[in-house]
């Protein structure tokens, strides 16, 4: 019983918001292209590829703000030595020999 009151609580609280989903089709009609359509995407393809040969390589930096410095960009800083847990900075595994 309190499985079927369960169904019917679900049932009931998704009807609304199955009723606000849009109407969408996801299989739209396949529209097969005219041997006119298809020789002019060629013709538009043939004229892109010829446009893009046109384009000359860029050969500079592209660094916008290369003329603006005086020197050049600095490497960067050494990483810091790990600091024991006495606030040393000594290396790790030299530690000192103990005297007995």
């Amino acid at each position: 019983m309190r499985v079927l009151c369960a169904v019917a609580v679900a049932a009931l609280l998704s009807a609304p918001a199955y009723a606000q989903m849009p109407n969408i089709n996801l299989m739209p009609e396949v529209k097969s292209k005219t041997q006119d359509e298809k020789d002019q995407d060629a013709v538009n393809q043939k004229a892109y590829k010829d446009s893009l040969s046109k384009i000359p390589d860029a050969k500079g930096s592209s660094d916008p703000w290369g003329v603006v410095r005086s020197d050049p960009p600095k490497a960067a800083a050494h990483p810091a030595k790990p600091k024991t847990k006495t606030g040393s900075s000594a290396q790790p595994g030299s530690a000192a020999p103990r005297s007995q």
